[in-house]
Protein backbone atom coordinates (compact mmCIF):
# COMPACT_ATOMS: atom_id res chain seq x y z
CA UNK A 1 0.00 0.00 0.00
CA UNK A 2 2.82 2.43 0.80
CA UNK A 3 4.35 1.76 -2.62
CA UNK A 4 1.05 2.51 -4.33
CA UNK A 5 0.72 5.79 -2.41
CA UNK A 6 4.24 6.80 -3.36
CA UNK A 7 3.60 6.01 -7.03
CA UNK A 8 0.31 7.91 -6.88
CA UNK A 9 2.03 10.92 -5.26
CA UNK A 10 4.80 10.85 -7.87
CA UNK A 11 2.22 10.72 -10.66
CA UNK A 12 0.37 13.69 -9.14
CA UNK A 13 3.62 15.68 -8.94
CA UNK A 14 4.36 14.84 -12.57
CA UNK A 15 0.87 15.95 -13.61
CA UNK A 16 1.19 19.20 -11.64
CA UNK A 17 4.58 19.89 -13.22
CA UNK A 18 3.16 19.21 -16.68
CA UNK A 19 0.18 21.49 -16.00
CA UNK A 20 2.55 24.25 -14.86
CA UNK A 21 4.70 23.88 -18.01
CA UNK A 22 1.60 23.89 -20.19
CA UNK A 23 0.26 27.01 -18.48
CA UNK A 24 3.58 28.79 -18.91
CA UNK A 25 3.71 27.77 -22.58
CA UNK A 26 0.17 29.03 -23.13
CA UNK A 27 1.07 32.35 -21.48
CA UNK A 28 4.12 32.70 -23.74
CA UNK A 29 2.01 31.94 -26.81
CA UNK A 30 -0.52 34.51 -25.65
CA UNK A 31 2.22 37.14 -25.41
CA UNK A 32 3.50 36.24 -28.88
CA UNK A 33 -0.01 36.46 -30.27
CA UNK A 34 -0.34 39.95 -28.77
CA UNK A 35 2.92 41.01 -30.42
CA UNK A 36 1.76 39.59 -33.76
CA UNK A 37 -1.51 41.51 -33.49
CA UNK A 38 0.42 44.73 -32.81
CA UNK A 39 2.64 44.07 -35.84
CA UNK A 40 -0.41 43.41 -38.01
CA UNK A 41 -2.08 46.61 -36.83
CA UNK A 42 1.08 48.54 -37.72
CA UNK A 43 1.32 46.83 -41.12
CA UNK A 44 -2.33 47.53 -41.91
CA UNK A 45 -1.84 51.14 -40.83
CA UNK A 46 1.12 51.39 -43.21
CA UNK A 47 -0.95 49.88 -46.01
CA UNK A 48 -3.72 52.39 -45.34
CA UNK A 49 -1.18 55.23 -45.40
CA UNK A 50 0.23 53.97 -48.69
CA UNK A 51 -3.25 53.65 -50.15
CA UNK A 52 -4.02 57.22 -49.09
CA UNK A 53 -0.77 58.44 -50.62
CA UNK A 54 -1.48 56.67 -53.89
CA UNK A 55 -5.12 57.73 -54.03
CA UNK A 56 -8.14 56.14 -55.61
CA UNK A 57 -8.03 55.10 -59.26
CA UNK A 58 -8.92 58.06 -61.46
CA UNK A 59 -7.66 60.67 -58.99
CA UNK A 60 -4.21 60.69 -60.56
CA UNK A 61 -2.55 59.16 -63.56
CA UNK A 62 -0.85 55.81 -63.14
CA UNK A 63 2.50 57.52 -63.65
CA UNK A 64 1.93 59.85 -60.72
CA UNK A 65 0.67 57.01 -58.51
CA UNK A 66 3.69 54.85 -59.34
CA UNK A 67 5.99 57.79 -58.62
CA UNK A 68 4.43 58.16 -55.16
CA UNK A 69 4.83 54.43 -54.50
CA UNK A 70 8.47 54.58 -55.57
CA UNK A 71 9.18 57.53 -53.26
CA UNK A 72 7.50 55.77 -50.34
CA UNK A 73 9.48 52.58 -50.94
CA UNK A 74 12.74 54.53 -51.22
CA UNK A 75 11.95 56.32 -47.95
CA UNK A 76 11.25 52.99 -46.25
CA UNK A 77 14.50 51.55 -47.55
CA UNK A 78 16.49 54.54 -46.35
CA UNK A 79 14.81 54.33 -42.93
CA UNK A 80 16.25 50.81 -42.70
CA UNK A 81 19.72 52.00 -43.75
CA UNK A 82 19.39 50.47 -47.21
CA UNK A 83 20.63 52.51 -50.16
CA UNK A 84 18.01 51.84 -52.86
CA UNK A 85 20.23 53.41 -55.51
CA UNK A 86 22.91 50.77 -54.84
CA UNK A 87 20.50 47.86 -55.41
CA UNK A 88 20.31 46.18 -58.78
Amino acid sequence: MAGETKTHDERLRDLEAEAFRTGRTLAEHGEQLGEIREQQATAFGNIDSLANAVGAPGDRTITLRLDVIERVLFALARAQNIDPDALD
